[in-house]
C-alpha cells in the first residue's frame, strides 16, 4: 500500500493507475484553534480523525478593514503594505504542521487571491465600483497586496510546504459589467502568485471559488497553474458541468464532487454513501473526492470520515 504522500503524487502521473480514491474535506475551526499550537493540534486531530489524504491548513489571518479607502484613487496611497511580520503567526502554524506531518502526508495551505483579500478589507461592492470607475488606480493597490502575499508565499516554501490551495474569485457572471476588467486588472495578480507557487511546489490545487456567485463559464481558467483543479459544478442560469468535463477541460485531476451544504452536511449515513458512490461514478479516473468549497463548520466530523472511508473502499 502507498502512503498518503505517494497516493496523491501518483495522481499527477497520467499513466499511473490510481490505487484507491483519495478524499479530503475542509472546514474552519473555532477561533480558539486559528493560531499557535492550538491550531497545529486541531489540524492534526481533524486530519487523523477524518482519515483524509492530505493536510490542508486553513488560512486564518484576516487583514484589518481599510475604511480610509473611499475613492478609487485611494488605492494608490492609502492601502498599507503588510510586511512579513504580519504573517508570522500563520508561518508558525505552517512550520508546526510541516514538522509534525510532512513524512505522513502532503501539507497544503489555503491562499486567498489578492483580489479576495482586497474585498475582505474594503468590501465587495466598493471594490467592484472602484474597478469600474478607475481600474488603473485599483491596479496600484492590488499589486501592492500581491507583493505582500508573495513574501508570505516564499516564506512558506522555505519552511517546506508541499503546495497551496489557491482560491480565485472575480470572474463570476455578476461581479463586473465588463469581463475584460477581470482579465486585465485581477487575473495578473493571481498569476504572479500561482506562477511562483507552481515553480517551487509539487502539489498545488487551483480552486475556482464560487462561494460568492456562480460562473457562466470557467474556460478562462483552464490554462492557469496548478496540478489539481477544484471547482463547483453548478454554473449560472441553472447550467451544470460534470467533474469529468472539468478534468478534461483543465487536463488535470479533479477535486470535488459533493456540494458543501448538501448531504455531506446533514445526510444520513446511507445518503452519504450513496452520494459518494454517485460522485465517483460521474468522476474522471484521476479524482479526489471532496466538496465544492469549505464545508459548513458544524458539519459532523463523522459524516466526513464516512465519506472518506466510502471513497477509500470504493472498487471501480
Amino acid at each position: 500500500m502507498m502512503n498518503k504522500r505517494d497516493l496523491l503524487l501518483n495522481m499527477l502521473d497520467p499513466n499511473a493507475q490510481p490505487e484507491t480514491i483519495p478524499a479530503a474535506f475542509f472546514l474552519h475551526f473555532d477561533p480558539a484553534y486559528h493560531l499557535g499550537q492550538a491550531a497545529v493540534d486541531k489540524h492534526l486531530e481533524y486530519f487523523h480523525y477524518t482519515e483524509m489524504d492530505f493536510v490542508k491548513i486553513q488560512l486564518e489571518l484576516p487583514f484589518p478593514a481599510q475604511p480610509q479607502i473611499q475613492k478609487p484613487e485611494d488605492w494608490k496611497t492609502k492601502l498599507p503594505f503588510f510586511g512579513i511580520d504580519r504573517y508570522e503567526p500563520m508561518l508558525k502554524v505552517v512550520e508546526g504542521l510541516v514538522k509534525a506531518a510532512k513524512k505522513e502526508a502532503l501539507i497544503v495551505l489555503t491562499l486567498y487571491s489578492p483580489f479576495m483579500e482586497c474585498n475582505n478589507m474594503v468590501g465587495q461592492e466598493v471594490v467592484a465600483r472602484h474597478i469600474e470607475q478607475d481600474p488603473e488606480a485599483f491596479r496600484v493597490g492590488i499589486e501592492r497586496m500581491t507583493e505582500s502575499l508573495l513574501q508570505f508565499v516564499r516564506a512558506c516554501i522555505r519552511l517546506g510546504l508541499d503546495g497551496f490551495y489557491t482560491s480565485t474569485q472575480g470572474g463570476e457572471k455578476e461581479r463586473l459589467s465588463d469581463p475584460a476588467l477581470f482579465d486585465k486588472y485581477i487575473a495578473p495578480s493571481d498569476l504572479v502568485l500561482m506562477d511562483e507557487i507552481n515553480q517551487n511546489c509539487i502539489f498545488n490545487i487551483l480552486h475556482v471559488c464560487d462561494y460568492w456567485k456562480p460562473y457562466s463559464d470557467i474556460t478562462r481558467y483552464a490554462t492557469w497553474p496548478g496540478q489539481i483543479v477544484s471547482a463547483g459544478l453548478d454554473l449560472a442560469d441553472g447550467q451544470q458541468i460534470s467533474s469529468a468535463q472539468v478534468a478534461k477541460l483543465f487536463n488535470r485531476p479533479f477535486l470535488g464532487g459533493l456540494e458543501r451544504k448538501g448531504i455531506i452536511s446533514s445526510g444520513t449515513p446511507e445518503q452519504i454513501r450513496q452520494a459518494v458512490q454517485s460522485a465517483i461514478q460521474a468522476a474522471p479516473e484521476r479524482f479526489i473526492l471532496g466538496a465544492d468549497c469549505t464545508v459548513l463548520p458544524n458539519t459532523p466530523w463523522d459524516n466526513l470520515r464516512l465519506a472518506i472511508r466510502s471513497a477509500h473502499e470504493y472498487k471501480r
